[in-house]
């Protein structure tokens, strides 16, 4: 009979991505509602070294799929050799990020395992030994509770809105050996952002600018920098090529939750907002009293970007030195 809980790290260049962490720690706290045991699976190559990071978070057992070919993600690899893992593991419950990477290989593990999946989770909660998955509909307009029928459920957590917590526990490693199987992909080329940029999805402040800005993103930089956060545009930031797509908020770019979100003369769209509604804090900056941002934002400053924006760098500046 399946159980326990089964939990699909995710890292780059061997250094886990945040939403590892809050993927384990999330499997521990379901896990231990359960009355089940936690398995982790790390997946790549070289990485013999990983397993230790993560035993702080819980997990009973971590799982080292080591292989040269597991170097890059590819679908058809990752699948062919979690599918086993997991197999082998037959858990009921299998947890990983809604990252890029992890939304499409929860979707191929779904089918291949014939398994319901639960996309975007915004929390997982445990009644009367059923588990609820809240994740949003209709771009954002609504947040569900689904339940997920069959003996496997799959969710994938959005990044940075589950709570990290160390668990003490024993955990034991194991390298177990892989089958790569049939891979039709490869990868020719990566092109990756350099620098110490903040992974936007993991940032705790994010500063985003839109059409308001002018194609002016000094000062935003300036006020990320400020925070320590990471800076965000809206589609029509992008679309007007002051910002590359990679710093897209919303429903065509990337989903954030940080603890506080900065909106800079952003109008507030629904598109913009399916992505960054479940930012703890919002505040919003824009000349319009009327702009759609303000319905949402838990503080809203009405005036021109251009004086308001240097001036709260500026303060900020004064308390952090």
């Amino acid at each position: 009979m399946a159980q326990g809980v089964f939990v699909i790290t995710e890292q780059r260049d061997n250094a886990f991505r945040k939403v590892s962490f809050e993927a384990v720690s999330e499997g521990r706290r379901v896990a231990d509602g359960l009355g089940a045991d936690v398995t982790a699976v790390v997946v790549g190559s070289g990485i013999e070294g990983l397993g230790a990071e993560l035993e702080k978070y819980g997990p009973d057992k971590i799982l080292l799929a080591d292989d040269s070919a597991l170097a890059d993600y590819t679908t058809d690899a990752y699948t062919n050799v979690i599918a086993d893992l997991v197999q082998s593991v037959d858990p009921a419950v299998i947890i990983l990020g809604a990252s890029a990477q992890g939304k499409d290989l929860s979707a191929r593990l779904a089918a291949r395992l014939d398994a319901g999946l639960a996309m975007d989770c915004t929390a997982i909660n445990l009644a009367d030994g059923k588990l609820t998955y809240t994740r949003p509909m209709f771009g954002g307009k609504i947040f569900a509770d689904v339940e997920i029928d069959g003996a496997l459920q799959i969710a994938a957590i959005r990044p940075n809105v589950m709570d990290i917590t160390e668990t003490s526990k024993e955990c034991v490693s194991e390298t177990p050996a892989v089958s790569i199987g049939e891979v039709k992909t490869t990868v020719a080329e990566k092109s990756m952002d350099t620098g110490d940029k903040i992974e936007l999805t993991e940032a705790d402040v994010v500063v985003s600018g839109g059409r308001g800005t002018g194609g002016d993103f000094a000062g935003i930089e300036q006020l990320a920098a400020a925070l320590g956060g990471a800076v965000g545009a809206s589609r029509s930031a992008v679309d007007e090529g002051w910002r590359p797509h990679s710093d897209q908020v919303g429903q065509t770019g990337k989903v954030v939750s940080p603890g506080l979100y900065v909106a800079c003369g952003i109008s507030g769209a629904i598109q913009h907002l399916a992505g960054m509604s479940t930012s703890k804090y919002i505040v919003a900056i824009n000349k319009d009293p009327e702009a759609p941002i303000f319905s949402k934002a838990d503080l809203g400053i009405v005036g021109d970007l251009a004086a308001i924006v240097p001036a709260i760098t500026e303060e900020m500046k004064k308390i952090s030195s």
